[in-house]
């Protein structure tokens, strides 16, 4: 059970990103090449989709909530790649 939940922490979303690379603009709104968006959907997808969502096309990521957004990204992409090895340790 703990092996599906990882799998799916990790697959999802990349999932995720990829619909809403294909199915919407957003992400083509808030990156303006194809490389940043694919290195994110290989590296950080929590943080590539959170920043596509928080994307304002005029005024970038701005304020407190889409700074807050995008930082719970990096949380969650941080807690997907090291998370285990403190699991692991217990």
């Amino acid at each position: 059970m703990c092996c599906l939940l990882a799998i799916g922490g990790l697959i999802g979303p990349r999932i995720a990103l990829l619909f809403a690379w294909l199915f919407t603009k957003e992400v083509d709104q808030a990156f303006s090449n194809l490389w940043l968006p694919f290195l994110g959907l290989l590296l950080a997808p929590w943080t590539t989709l959170f920043y596509s969502v928080a994307y304002a096309p005029v005024i970038g990521v701005s304020g407190f909530w889409g700074a807050a957004i995008v930082a719970l990204g990096v949380l969650l992409d941080l807690g997907s790649y090291f998370g285990g090895g403190r699991a692991r340790n217990r």
